[in-house]
């Protein structure tokens, strides 16, 4: 009799598909688990060819690329798209997907798994208009009570749902996989760069880090874009950071070429402002990717990274954002102290085969086994 195909396992976002690396990690994952996988994600503007992947992708097209109208846009769009598909599961990354994935679930009698990238009702954007976090508020609570099975990025977040809704949720932390090749050496290249990678976007203290930049003895590399791309490269411009090249902005690049950039930085930079609880428990695959990258970071003294770096030592962590502050921090590693750095960038070395996607990767594929199990490989008849 012929196999039957392997499952089917739907899932949903509202980013471009070439540069979510968390769902390219988790969909490569399962692919290679046995599963068959979907990735649906939205087309932008400056969205570049979709990258070869190991399971399908699918771009949906809109009119609109932000704000109100774009979410009810995406919404119905994606709606529609997914009643014209067949899934053994369907899963949601964030609030903004859950609703038409959830229903399309129910109409199908499947299961319905949600992944929380973020604590989403409490981002800056939704945490400063209070009416918005209120229908935010209802659609995550309305959510998560209906998943079969959710998981989120760090320990911290997961207490917080946990709390608020009295079930549990599994931990799948945004690690990078470890590659095979070498950290550059642990000191200071003269040509290397601290290096932002990234959202442009409020509360990610990147115009205090341009204000200090003129007190810091090297040059920022920013790669990313974001709400705030325009009015950053104005306040550069003004500070006169981009006539003496001590700030570059490279824009959106793909994760093989970034992976590249970050192997040649100096430091990495990881802040954050308080401005929301999901910021304050936010763990960012950025943290990991400077650790594997072998380069000391400049990082925001908030819980999950100072569990980490207590854990590990890895950064100069900085209890504030005041230019001044961040100035002294980048420059004990760029000049005044370079055991300090050495230290550091050993640290990472070690650090590194511990804070890997491969020991993520066995949870999450225990999570989708619960869910939706692989049927056992027949052997072959002799």
């Amino acid at each position: 009799m012929p196999s039957q195909p392997a499952p089917l396992l739907l899932f949903a976002v509202t980013t471009d598909l070439c540069f979510d690396q968390r769902m390219q990690r988790i969909c490569s994952s399962l692919a290679a688990a046995g599963y068959r996988v979907q990735l649906v994600g939205w087309q932008r503007p400056g969205s570049p060819p979709l990258t070869p992947q190991p399971y399908a992708q699918h771009r949906l097209q809109g009119w609109f690329q932000q704000g109100k109208l774009f979410y009810l846009e995406y919404n119905l769009r994606l709606f529609f798209y997914l009643l014209s598909q067949r899934a053994a599961a369907w899963c949601a990354a964030d609030l903004d997907t859950a609703l038409p994935v959830w229903l399309r679930a129910r109409l199908g009698g499947q299961p319905f798994v949600y992944d929380a990238h973020e604590l989403f009702t409490e981002v800056p954007e939704v945490v400063a208009r209070p009416a918005v976090q209120r229908i935010w508020r209802w659609v995550e609570g309305f959510i998560v009570q209906r998943a079969q099975q959710a998981y989120t990025v760090g320990p911290a977040l997961a207490r917080v749902f946990e709390q608020r809704y009295g079930r549990p949720f599994a931990v799948v932390r945004n690690v990078s996989r470890l590659r095979d090749e070498l950290p550059l050496p642990a000191s200071v290249p003269p040509t290397s760069y601290i290096l932002y990678q990234g959202a442009l976007n409020v509360g990610r203290g990147l115009e205090a880090l341009l204000d200090a930049m003129p007190q810091v003895a090297g040059r920022l590399v920013i790669c990313g874009e974001g709400d705030l791309s325009a009015a950053l490269r104005a306040r550069a411009d003004k500070l006169g950071l981009l006539a003496s090249g001590k700030v570059e902005f490279r824009g959106y690049v793909l994760p093989e070429a970034l992976r590249e950039v970050t192997r040649h930085a100096a430091v990495g930079i990881m802040l954050l402002e308080n401005i929301g609880l999901s910021y304050y428990y936010s763990l960012a695959n950025k943290f990991f990717d400077y650790v594997h990258a072998g380069i000391p970071q400049v990082l925001i003294d908030f819980p999950e990274y100072r569990a980490l770096n207590e854990q590990f030592d890895v950064a100069e962590l900085v209890a504030d954002l005041h230019p001044t502050t961040l100035a002294t921090a980048l420059n004990r590693l760029l000049r005044d102290d370079p055991a300090r750095y050495q230290h550091l960038a050993h640290n990472c070395r070690q650090a590194a085969p511990q804070l890997s996607w491969q020991h993520e990767e066995r949870v999450l594929l225990e999570l989708y086994a619960a869910v939706v199990p692989l049927a056992p490989i027949a052997p072959r008849p002799q």
